[in-house]
Protein backbone atom coordinates (compact mmCIF):
# COMPACT_ATOMS: atom_id res chain seq x y z
CA UNK A 1 0.00 0.00 0.00
CA UNK A 2 2.89 2.36 0.73
CA UNK A 3 4.28 1.81 -2.77
CA UNK A 4 0.82 2.38 -4.26
CA UNK A 5 0.49 5.65 -2.33
CA UNK A 6 3.91 6.82 -3.51
CA UNK A 7 3.05 5.90 -7.10
CA UNK A 8 -0.25 7.79 -6.92
CA UNK A 9 1.41 10.88 -5.46
CA UNK A 10 4.06 10.85 -8.19
CA UNK A 11 1.45 10.45 -10.92
CA UNK A 12 -0.84 13.17 -9.54
CA UNK A 13 2.07 15.55 -9.01
CA UNK A 14 3.42 15.11 -12.51
CA UNK A 15 -0.03 15.51 -14.06
CA UNK A 16 -0.47 18.74 -12.11
CA UNK A 17 2.76 20.24 -13.39
CA UNK A 18 2.89 18.51 -16.79
CA UNK A 19 -0.72 17.80 -17.84
CA UNK A 20 0.51 16.91 -21.34
CA UNK A 21 1.53 13.52 -19.89
CA UNK A 22 -2.13 12.51 -20.00
CA UNK A 23 -2.09 13.07 -23.77
CA UNK A 24 0.83 10.74 -24.54
CA UNK A 25 -1.45 8.12 -26.01
CA UNK A 26 -4.90 7.80 -27.50
CA UNK A 27 -7.34 4.93 -27.97
CA UNK A 28 -5.74 3.85 -31.26
CA UNK A 29 -4.20 0.69 -29.84
CA UNK A 30 -7.42 -0.34 -28.11
CA UNK A 31 -9.41 0.47 -31.24
CA UNK A 32 -7.19 -1.83 -33.35
CA UNK A 33 -7.39 -4.59 -30.75
CA UNK A 34 -11.19 -4.38 -30.65
CA UNK A 35 -11.34 -4.49 -34.45
CA UNK A 36 -9.20 -7.65 -34.54
CA UNK A 37 -11.82 -9.42 -32.42
CA UNK A 38 -14.59 -8.71 -34.92
CA UNK A 39 -15.30 -12.43 -35.39
CA UNK A 40 -16.63 -12.62 -31.83
CA UNK A 41 -19.55 -10.78 -30.26
CA UNK A 42 -21.34 -10.09 -27.01
CA UNK A 43 -19.88 -10.88 -23.62
CA UNK A 44 -17.27 -13.22 -25.16
CA UNK A 45 -15.86 -10.33 -27.18
CA UNK A 46 -15.72 -8.13 -24.10
CA UNK A 47 -14.00 -10.87 -22.10
CA UNK A 48 -11.34 -11.40 -24.78
CA UNK A 49 -10.80 -7.67 -25.12
CA UNK A 50 -10.12 -7.35 -21.40
CA UNK A 51 -8.36 -10.61 -20.55
CA UNK A 52 -5.38 -10.24 -22.87
CA UNK A 53 -4.19 -6.79 -21.65
CA UNK A 54 -4.91 -7.70 -18.03
CA UNK A 55 -2.90 -10.92 -18.24
CA UNK A 56 -0.12 -9.02 -19.99
CA UNK A 57 -0.11 -6.49 -17.12
CA UNK A 58 0.17 -9.29 -14.54
CA UNK A 59 2.95 -11.00 -16.50
CA UNK A 60 4.98 -7.80 -16.72
CA UNK A 61 4.74 -7.34 -12.97
CA UNK A 62 5.79 -10.95 -12.39
CA UNK A 63 8.79 -10.63 -14.71
CA UNK A 64 9.86 -7.35 -13.11
CA UNK A 65 9.88 -9.00 -9.69
CA UNK A 66 12.45 -11.48 -10.99
CA UNK A 67 14.87 -8.82 -12.20
CA UNK A 68 17.50 -6.90 -10.21
CA UNK A 69 15.99 -3.72 -8.78
CA UNK A 70 12.62 -5.38 -9.38
CA UNK A 71 10.88 -3.25 -6.76
CA UNK A 72 11.98 -0.03 -8.42
CA UNK A 73 11.08 -1.32 -11.88
CA UNK A 74 7.66 -2.43 -10.64
CA UNK A 75 7.05 1.03 -9.17
CA UNK A 76 7.98 2.61 -12.51
CA UNK A 77 5.66 0.22 -14.35
CA UNK A 78 2.79 0.97 -11.97
CA UNK A 79 3.41 4.69 -12.47
CA UNK A 80 3.21 4.32 -16.27
CA UNK A 81 0.00 2.28 -16.04
CA UNK A 82 -1.55 4.83 -13.69
CA UNK A 83 -0.72 7.70 -16.02
CA UNK A 84 -2.22 5.71 -18.89
CA UNK A 85 -5.44 5.10 -16.96
CA UNK A 86 -5.80 8.77 -15.97
CA UNK A 87 -5.86 9.85 -19.63
CA UNK A 88 -6.43 10.42 -22.44
CA UNK A 89 -7.03 13.98 -21.23
CA UNK A 90 -5.89 15.56 -17.99
CA UNK A 91 -8.89 16.31 -15.78
CA UNK A 92 -7.42 19.47 -14.25
CA UNK A 93 -6.24 20.70 -17.65
CA UNK A 94 -9.78 20.41 -19.01
CA UNK A 95 -11.05 22.52 -16.11
CA UNK A 96 -8.33 25.13 -16.73
CA UNK A 97 -9.28 25.29 -20.41
CA UNK A 98 -12.86 26.12 -19.44
CA UNK A 99 -11.78 28.75 -16.92
CA UNK A 100 -9.38 30.44 -19.33
CA UNK A 101 -11.74 30.54 -22.31
CA UNK A 102 -12.30 34.14 -23.41
CA UNK A 103 -16.09 34.08 -23.83
CA UNK A 104 -19.25 32.11 -23.19
CA UNK A 105 -19.33 30.10 -26.44
CA UNK A 106 -15.67 29.14 -26.00
CA UNK A 107 -16.31 28.02 -22.43
CA UNK A 108 -19.31 25.95 -23.48
CA UNK A 109 -17.28 24.34 -26.27
CA UNK A 110 -14.45 23.57 -23.84
CA UNK A 111 -16.91 22.02 -21.37
CA UNK A 112 -17.76 19.29 -23.90
CA UNK A 113 -14.38 17.68 -23.21
CA UNK A 114 -15.72 16.64 -19.80
CA UNK A 115 -18.19 14.24 -21.41
CA UNK A 116 -16.88 10.69 -21.72
CA UNK A 117 -19.91 9.32 -23.55
CA UNK A 118 -20.39 12.09 -26.11
CA UNK A 119 -23.54 13.53 -24.52
CA UNK A 120 -23.61 17.35 -24.69
CA UNK A 121 -22.87 19.35 -21.55
CA UNK A 122 -25.33 22.23 -21.06
CA UNK A 123 -23.87 25.58 -20.01
CA UNK A 124 -25.48 26.03 -16.60
CA UNK A 125 -24.12 25.48 -13.12
CA UNK A 126 -25.96 22.21 -12.22
CA UNK A 127 -25.28 20.49 -15.56
CA UNK A 128 -21.66 21.60 -15.60
CA UNK A 129 -21.16 20.46 -12.01
CA UNK A 130 -22.62 17.05 -12.80
CA UNK A 131 -20.28 16.64 -15.79
CA UNK A 132 -17.32 17.68 -13.63
CA UNK A 133 -17.97 15.08 -10.91
CA UNK A 134 -18.44 12.28 -13.44
CA UNK A 135 -15.18 13.26 -15.15
CA UNK A 136 -13.47 13.36 -11.75
CA UNK A 137 -14.87 9.92 -10.93
CA UNK A 138 -13.68 8.28 -14.14
CA UNK A 139 -10.35 10.03 -14.56
CA UNK A 140 -9.25 10.24 -10.94
CA UNK A 141 -11.24 8.72 -8.10
CA UNK A 142 -12.34 5.49 -9.77
CA UNK A 143 -8.88 4.85 -11.18
CA UNK A 144 -7.23 5.53 -7.81
CA UNK A 145 -9.63 3.36 -5.82
CA UNK A 146 -9.14 0.29 -8.02
CA UNK A 147 -5.40 0.99 -8.15
CA UNK A 148 -5.22 0.98 -4.35
CA UNK A 149 -7.35 -2.16 -4.12
CA UNK A 150 -5.93 -4.26 -6.98
CA UNK A 151 -2.78 -2.49 -8.13
CA UNK A 152 -2.03 -1.60 -11.77
CA UNK A 153 -4.26 -4.43 -13.01
CA UNK A 154 -7.24 -2.99 -11.15
CA UNK A 155 -6.65 0.49 -12.55
CA UNK A 156 -6.29 -0.94 -16.06
CA UNK A 157 -9.47 -2.99 -15.72
CA UNK A 158 -11.41 0.08 -14.58
CA UNK A 159 -10.05 2.29 -17.35
CA UNK A 160 -10.62 -0.25 -20.13
CA UNK A 161 -14.16 -0.99 -18.92
CA UNK A 162 -15.01 2.72 -18.89
CA UNK A 163 -13.57 3.25 -22.36
CA UNK A 164 -15.28 0.20 -23.86
CA UNK A 165 -18.59 0.99 -22.18
CA UNK A 166 -18.76 4.71 -22.89
CA UNK A 167 -16.76 5.47 -26.05
CA UNK A 168 -19.38 5.06 -28.75
CA UNK A 169 -16.82 5.39 -31.53
CA UNK A 170 -15.25 2.00 -30.74
CA UNK A 171 -16.24 -0.75 -33.23
CA UNK A 172 -18.20 -2.92 -30.80
CA UNK A 173 -21.36 -4.88 -31.56
CA UNK A 174 -24.50 -4.01 -29.63
CA UNK A 175 -24.32 -6.91 -27.18
CA UNK A 176 -20.63 -6.35 -26.40
CA UNK A 177 -21.23 -2.65 -25.88
CA UNK A 178 -24.13 -3.38 -23.52
CA UNK A 179 -21.98 -5.84 -21.54
CA UNK A 180 -19.14 -3.29 -21.36
CA UNK A 181 -21.56 -0.59 -20.21
CA UNK A 182 -22.87 -2.83 -17.43
CA UNK A 183 -19.34 -3.71 -16.32
CA UNK A 184 -18.38 -0.03 -16.30
CA UNK A 185 -21.38 0.74 -14.10
CA UNK A 186 -20.49 -2.10 -11.70
CA UNK A 187 -16.93 -0.80 -11.34
CA UNK A 188 -18.27 2.75 -10.88
CA UNK A 189 -20.57 1.85 -8.00
CA UNK A 190 -18.08 1.68 -5.12
CA UNK A 191 -15.97 4.77 -5.98
CA UNK A 192 -19.13 6.74 -6.77
CA UNK A 193 -20.64 5.89 -3.38
CA UNK A 194 -17.44 6.89 -1.59
CA UNK A 195 -17.19 10.09 -3.62
CA UNK A 196 -20.75 11.08 -2.63
CA UNK A 197 -19.92 10.76 1.08
CA UNK A 198 -16.63 12.59 0.61
CA UNK A 199 -18.38 15.45 -1.19
CA UNK A 200 -20.89 15.57 1.66
CA UNK A 201 -18.03 15.92 4.14
CA UNK A 202 -16.31 18.73 2.22
CA UNK A 203 -19.49 20.39 0.92
CA UNK A 204 -23.15 20.64 1.95
CA UNK A 205 -23.81 17.55 4.05
CA UNK A 206 -27.60 17.68 4.28
CA UNK A 207 -28.17 18.58 0.62
CA UNK A 208 -25.80 15.94 -0.75
CA UNK A 209 -26.99 13.07 1.44
CA UNK A 210 -30.62 14.15 1.01
CA UNK A 211 -30.28 13.92 -2.78
CA UNK A 212 -28.50 10.57 -2.43
CA UNK A 213 -31.33 9.17 -0.29
CA UNK A 214 -34.06 10.51 -2.62
CA UNK A 215 -32.36 8.97 -5.64
CA UNK A 216 -32.18 5.55 -3.99
CA UNK A 217 -35.78 5.79 -2.76
CA UNK A 218 -37.13 6.75 -6.19
CA UNK A 219 -34.89 4.74 -8.50
CA UNK A 220 -35.87 1.32 -9.76
CA UNK A 221 -33.98 -1.63 -8.24
CA UNK A 222 -30.53 -2.06 -9.80
CA UNK A 223 -31.03 1.00 -12.01
CA UNK A 224 -27.43 2.00 -11.24
CA UNK A 225 -26.38 -1.24 -12.95
CA UNK A 226 -28.36 -0.51 -16.12
CA UNK A 227 -28.04 3.27 -16.30
CA UNK A 228 -25.00 4.24 -14.23
CA UNK A 229 -24.46 5.82 -10.80
CA UNK A 230 -27.11 8.51 -11.13
CA UNK A 231 -26.97 9.12 -7.39
CA UNK A 232 -23.60 10.86 -7.87
CA UNK A 233 -25.00 13.28 -10.43
CA UNK A 234 -28.04 13.95 -8.23
CA UNK A 235 -25.76 14.67 -5.27
CA UNK A 236 -23.59 17.05 -7.31
CA UNK A 237 -26.63 18.96 -8.58
CA UNK A 238 -28.04 19.24 -5.06
CA UNK A 239 -24.72 20.50 -3.75
CA UNK A 240 -24.65 23.24 -6.40
CA UNK A 241 -28.31 24.22 -6.12
CA UNK A 242 -28.16 24.59 -2.33
CA UNK A 243 -25.05 26.74 -2.77
CA UNK A 244 -26.91 29.01 -5.19
CA UNK A 245 -30.00 29.28 -2.98
CA UNK A 246 -27.81 29.99 0.04
CA UNK A 247 -26.12 32.90 -1.65
CA UNK A 248 -27.63 35.44 0.80
CA UNK A 249 -28.61 37.95 -1.81
CA UNK A 250 -25.92 36.96 -4.28
CA UNK A 251 -27.85 34.21 -6.02
CA UNK A 252 -27.33 35.76 -9.45
CA UNK A 253 -23.54 35.76 -9.09
CA UNK A 254 -23.34 32.37 -7.39
CA UNK A 255 -25.38 30.73 -10.14
CA UNK A 256 -22.63 31.63 -12.60
CA UNK A 257 -21.20 28.33 -13.96
CA UNK A 258 -17.63 29.62 -13.64
CA UNK A 259 -18.07 30.52 -9.98
CA UNK A 260 -19.56 27.12 -9.21
CA UNK A 261 -16.84 25.41 -11.22
CA UNK A 262 -14.18 27.09 -9.10
CA UNK A 263 -15.96 26.06 -5.89
CA UNK A 264 -16.46 22.49 -7.08
CA UNK A 265 -12.84 22.22 -8.18
CA UNK A 266 -11.81 23.16 -4.64
CA UNK A 267 -14.24 20.63 -3.16
CA UNK A 268 -12.89 17.85 -5.38
CA UNK A 269 -9.33 18.76 -4.43
CA UNK A 270 -10.26 18.48 -0.75
CA UNK A 271 -11.98 15.17 -1.50
CA UNK A 272 -8.84 13.87 -3.19
CA UNK A 273 -6.72 14.94 -0.23
CA UNK A 274 -9.17 13.17 2.08
CA UNK A 275 -8.84 9.91 0.11
CA UNK A 276 -5.05 10.13 0.07
CA UNK A 277 -5.03 10.92 3.80
CA UNK A 278 -7.06 7.79 4.55
CA UNK A 279 -4.62 5.68 2.53
CA UNK A 280 -1.70 7.35 4.33
CA UNK A 281 -3.29 6.51 7.70
CA UNK A 282 -3.70 2.88 6.63
CA UNK A 283 -0.02 2.78 5.64
CA UNK A 284 1.00 4.38 8.94
CA UNK A 285 -1.13 1.96 10.92
CA UNK A 286 0.55 -0.94 9.12
CA UNK A 287 3.97 0.38 10.00
CA UNK A 288 3.07 0.96 13.66
CA UNK A 289 1.30 -2.37 13.92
Amino acid sequence: MAVSLLTALLALGLLHFVPQLAHWRGAGGLRRWVAQLGDTSGAARLALTLIVPLIACLLVQWVLDLLPLGGLLRLAFAWVVLLYCMGPRAFEADLETILRAPDGPSREAAAQSLSDDGDPVAWNAPALGEAVVYAALRRRFGVLLWFFLLGPTGALLYHLAQTLGRDRSLPLDTDARAAAFSLANVLDWLPAQLLVFTLALVGHWDAVLGAWRRWHNQAAPASWYREGPGFLGAAARADILIDIVGGEGYAEDRSDPIAELLRLRGALLRALLAWLSVVALIVLAGWLG
